[in-house]
Formats: C-alpha cells, sequence, structure tokens
C-alpha cells in the first residue's frame, strides 16, 4: 500500500475487488477440495458475477449453486450447465424452473412432500433433487431425525421417472456464530454425524446419493471431512470481516473493500462521517471482544490496492448514506474531508448485492446480477 494520500477523485462509493486475492482465495478451496476428494459445487451467491465466475471455471469448478431461480437463469443462460438452487423450491418459479430445466442440469431443494408432489405434477422435466435437512442450524429443512417424513419424500422421488435423487443437503449457517476452530469444529461434527445416520438407513433402498454441507468457516477451517461428499462454500471468494473474526480467513485474504469520500470531520469526538452507508455496506453488524457494534473496519487505499485493517478505526454507526468512522488519533490527525478511505465489510455477499458491480484495483468494471437486473 502507498503511503501519504494522493489526491483522487471519488464521487461516490465504488467497491473495490482485488483480482489476485479472489483467484488465490479460489485456487485454495479448489485445492481444498481435491485434496479431501470432495466434490465442489460452490456458492455463486456472493460474487453473483459472470467474470467472476469464470475465475472459477479456470480452476476446474463445473457445477455451481446459486440462492435464487433468477441467480439461475443469469448463470444458466451464459454457459453453466449444472447449478443447483439451494433455496425452498418457489412453487410460483415453476414456469421458469422449467423453462431452465430444458437447457441445464438443474437440481431443486426440497423440505417437503407437499412440494415434490407439485413438482411431480407440473411442467417441470427431468430434475435433480436434494433434500435440505436441519441438522441444528433451525432455519429450514427437514428435522434430520424426522426419518419418516424424510422417507416419504424418497418414496416420491424413487416412484418420479422425472425426479433424480442427488442427496441431502445442509448449510450449517450456526458455525457464523461462534469463534475458533473448535466451536467450528464441533458444530461440523455434530452436523456431519447426524448426516450419516440417514445415509447408513437410506443408502441401500435409495442410494447412491451425495452428502453435501456447505458453510465457509467449516471448508475454510478444518481438515476432516469424514462423511462429506461436496462441499458448497460461497463466502471464500471474497472473506470479509465476519469470517476474520470467526478464524476463516486473515485480513490479506478480504478480497472486496468499500472506498468511500469522507465528508466531515469532528475532533471533539474523533470520528470522521463518510459517504457510504446503509445502503452501501448493509445494516450487518460484528460485535467485538469489549462489546463494540461495528459496520465495518477501515483500511487506506489509493483504489489501485488498500492496506492493513487501520487499528482501532472502524464504522460504528451507519444511516442511509452516511458512515461514522471511529478513528485512532494518529488517522484522525491525518485524514480529512476529500481523503478516500476504504472500509472492509462485515458481509461481503450483502455489500456486493448492494452496490451491484465491482471495480478492480487495475480499474476494471466487473459484473453483479444485482447491478444488471437494474
Amino acid at each position: 500500500m502507498p503511503g501519504r494520500k494522493k489526491p483522487i477523485c471519488l464521487k461516490r462509493p465504488l467497491l473495490l475487488l482485488d483480482k489476485d486475492k479472489c483467484i488465490k482465495n479460489i485456487r485454495f478451496m479448489a485445492g481444498k477440495a481435491a485434496g479431501h476428494n470432495l466434490l465442489l459445487r460452490p456458492h455463486f451467491k456472493t460474487h453473483q458475477s459472470l467474470i467472476t465466475g469464470e475465475w472459477f471455471r479456470d480452476e476446474g469448478t463445473d457445477r455451481i449453486t446459486v440462492s435464487s431461480m433468477v441467480m439461475a437463469h443469469y448463470f444458466g443462460t451464459n454457459g453453466w450447465d449444472d447449478i443447483c438452487v439451494a433455496f425452498p423450491f418457489n412453487i410460483h418459479e415453476t414456469d421458469e424452473a422449467a423453462t431452465l430445466a430444458e437447457k441445464i442440469r438443474l437440481h431443486l431443494t426440497v423440505c417437503s412432500a407437499e412440494t415434490l408432489r407439485f413438482i411431480e405434477s407440473s411442467s417441470i422435466g427431468e430434475i435433480g433433487i436434494y433434500i435440505k435437512t436441519d441438522t441444528g442450524y433451525n432455519r429450514t429443512g427437514a428435522d434430520w431425525d424426522d426419518t419418516g417424513s424424510i422417507e416419504e419424500m424418497l418414496e416420491i422421488i424413487d416412484r418420479s421417472s422425472k425426479l433424480d435423487f442427488t442427496g441431502f443437503m445442509v448449510h450449517n449457517g450456526h458455525t457464523y456464530h461462534v469463534r475458533g476452530h473448535d466451536e467450528v469444529e464441533r458444530i461440523h461434527r455434530e452436523s456431519a454425524d447426524r448426516l450419516c445416520v440417514l445415509r447408513n438407513k437410506f443408502a441401500e433402498p435409495y442410494g447412491p446419493f451425495l452428502i453435501s454441507s456447505g458453510d465457509t468457516p467449516s471448508c475454510s477451517m478444518l481438515s476432516d471431512f469424514e462423511g462429506i461428499d461436496e462441499i458448497r462454500p460461497g463466502n471464500y471468494v471474497f472473506y470479509d470481516l465476519t469470517q476474520m473474526h470467526i478464524g476463516a480467513c486473515k485480513p490479506d485474504d478480504i478480497a472486496v473493500a468499500l472506498a468511500v469520500p469522507v465528508v466531515a470531520k469532528h475532533p471533539g469526538r474523533n470520528e470522521l462521517v463518510v459517504y457510504g452507508g446503509a445502503v452501501h455496506l448493509s445494516k450487518e453488524s460484528l460485535v467485538l471482544e469489549d462489546g463494540t457494534r461495528v459496520w465495518g473496519q477501515v483500511a487506506e487505499t489509493d483504489l489501485s490496492s488498500w492496506s492493513a485493517p487501520v487499528p482501532g478505526t472502524w464504522v460504528t454507526k451507519v444511516s442511509q448514506e452516511h458512515g461514522v468512522i471511529r478513528c485512532s488519533e494518529s488517522f484522525f490527525k491525518r485524514t480529512g474531508p476529500g481523503d478516500i478511505i476504504a472500509i472492509l465489510p462485515v458481509h461481503s455477499c450483502l455489500t456486493a448485492d448492494l452496490m451491484g458491480g465491482y471495480t478492480t484495483t487495475g480499474g476494471t468494471r466487473i459484473d453483479h446480477l444485482s447491478g444488471y437486473q437494474k
């Protein structure tokens, strides 16, 4: 990172993407999956970018996960032909699913026999089915120990001429609420053991099928994937402050930063105000060990790179367009209105979605689905 800031013109917030860091992260997970004989179906909901998707393809990715039918169409009509929509199927999108299933290998996610019966009687053609399974996150999915309901779904799939059982899917999102290797490993192992119960019970009558797990903390931090066939991490492409504080990455792994102009300075509070608020960063926050709630950490930038995080300098308040930065003494003294600073996001997926596109540190514009829709 260069030294003293040079004059830069930035009229509005800009989401910077460091391509080298991004490709390093993509390569890391591809290598990890290969080293553990795991299928890798990366989740593209973090970047939602055709150009970034090609960086995955360059590292051997040939199957992907998305979180909406719109996203499935974005990638499915641009060269990706094996896509899982890892969100409970919305029956109001039947026509969209039917159209896409005619062109690619589409996998839908279901939680109930009712939804499966609907799909079976619908215009949707041959598709793969993942059964969403809840092993402890308590967001959605069939309870792992409700084997009666699970078998009812498996029987519907087994009798169908157009439904193919891909496997059991789990997302251990509760790893995002712990800190450190041991806690992440505890959650992952409990989930994997519960999924093994389902494998042991249903492999003979309904196999072969996959056990598919996907959260970035587990996939980044752990080395024991016994019982898992496929992983679906997504956030690792960029990482963020949340992953850093869990222990899933280091500051230098974070591949996106929001560049913002400083617009006001308040000496009595050691606070700066920037043009960069909730509509840019999101309202996702992080609680530090001292109890302080933050919406990002500051780094210095000249738009061609950014520095390591500035110690003691955080986004401590956001409203729609405003971001309030509580600064270290030294950073406050050397920074003022007109300067451009960078903010490392708490949740890069949401920041990327809000910003609708990226500019690489080399100056290249990169697409994002939300920007394409606008």
